[in-house]
């Protein structure tokens, strides 16, 4: 009899280490997303300060500046990771453009205000590819213990799902093209 009591509790504090395990993972993932949405916000809140100061010496720029408005408020307004990931590919292209414009204005080069700016953005980019490289591997083990056996059990019973990580494409890696008409 005390060894059936001793198996059963010893599959008790099993199940509760793992548990336990499980929503330390899931609430690390989820810190490391917040570390990622405050790098985010800084860099939305940085954007139209940078497009303004473009205005000036590009004006006929329009459909650049209007594309880096337009994917800024694109981003802001998905929640989840996955859409996430998507709007923001595709306002680092847009901005990507948008910095190719320095290159090629003299007086943007020139301007102390946007490359002030560029660089807090180039600044605010290397926190967020260091805090979605942490949230990836966070991600990473939780989902790895979720589809382990015996914790996929545990995690199947208490309702614990996969994370989904925040990517990046291949298209993100490449120097834009800009051709100016």
């Amino acid at each position: 009899m005390w060894t059936v009591i001793g198996i059963v509790a010893v599959i008790v504090l099993y199940f509760i280490a793992v548990y336990n395990g499980l929503i330390a993972r899931r609430n690390q993932a989820r810190e490391a997303w917040a570390t990622i949405d405050t790098q985010l916000k800084r860099r939305y809140d940085l954007i139209p300060n940078l497009v303004e100061s473009v205005k000036g010496a590009a004006a006929h720029e329009k459909d650049t500046l209007n594309a880096v408005i337009a994917a800024r408020n694109a981003a802001m307004s998905v929640n989840s990771v996955a859409d996430k990931s998507v709007a923001e590919k595709g306002l680092t292209g847009a901005l990507n453009k948008l910095f190719a414009l320095g290159e090629a204005y003299p007086t943007l080069r020139a301007n102390e205000n946007f490359l002030e700016l560029q660089r807090e953005l180039t600044d605010t980019e290397t926190k967020i590819q260091s805090a979605r490289q942490f949230y990836n591997t966070v991600v990473m083990g939780l989902n790895t213990q979720i589809e382990q056996f015996p914790s996929n059990i545990v995690a199947r019973m208490f309702g614990i799902t996969t994370e989904k990580l925040f990517e990046m494409d291949d298209a993100e890696r490449v120097a834009p093209k800009v051709s100016f008409k």
